[in-house]
């Protein structure tokens, strides 16, 4: 497997995911400064010449939560997904889709000081919050003592915001994304 790769970009994600299922890869650097991710060959790999890219033999994906998903479904040994057909399927897809159309948009509303108009499609950033609030329950993963791939999409949000210097203000968000942090194969960006 080859992850296109920049440190200061969305593949640090992927990696973090790449990490936490034991996978072997090779990272292929990028240079976003020399546009290497806009070249006819990077394009062959990801249409919209952005990272994260990843190839496994004949298979090329783009978009973190569609590699979240592929490598959970790879590497069922890091039980990072539950089964096809087990009743937390359901609720596991829709955790990491709900990253990139709700939190992740509604996120970046937020820390553009702008509304989120009801026409947009997503939810505003207050709503967004207390829905992950609701779904982390008592437990420190959103599957209880379970870490899952939505784990890694849901909480790159939070650590995404703290790098760029946010907070939530939500104390449960907040020891979520502290308890993030501290796994040993974490999201590391720079």
């Amino acid at each position: 497997m080859k992850l296109y790769f920049n440190p200061r970009s969305r593949a640090v994600v992927a990696k973090w995911m790449l990490d936490e299922c034991g996978a072997k890869y090779e990272l292929v650097p990028i240079d976003l400064q020399k546009r290497e991710h806009k070249t006819p060959e990077f394009l062959k790999i990801n249409p919209a010449g952005k990272l994260p890219a990843l190839v496994d033999g004949e298979a090329r994906l783009f978009e973190n939560a569609a590699i979240c998903l592929y490598l959970a479904d790879k590497f069922p040994e890091a039980k990072l997904a539950p089964k096809i057909g087990a009743p937390e399927r359901g609720r596991y897809l829709s955790l990491v889709v709900y990253s990139t159309s709700q939190l992740e948009p509604s996120m970046g509303d937020h820390m553009m000081k702008q509304q989120t108009p009801p026409q947009r499609g997503w939810t505003d950033y207050e709503s967004a919050l207390d829905a992950v609030e609701r779904e982390l329950g008592d437990g420190p993963w959103l599957f209880g003592d379970w870490f899952t791939a939505a784990d890694v999409m849901i909480g790159s949000m939070f650590l995404y915001m703290r790098i760029l210097g946010g907070k939530t203000g939500r104390p449960k968000i907040e020891a979520y994304a502290d308890r993030l942090q501290a796994r040993p194969k974490g999201m590391k960006m720079g």
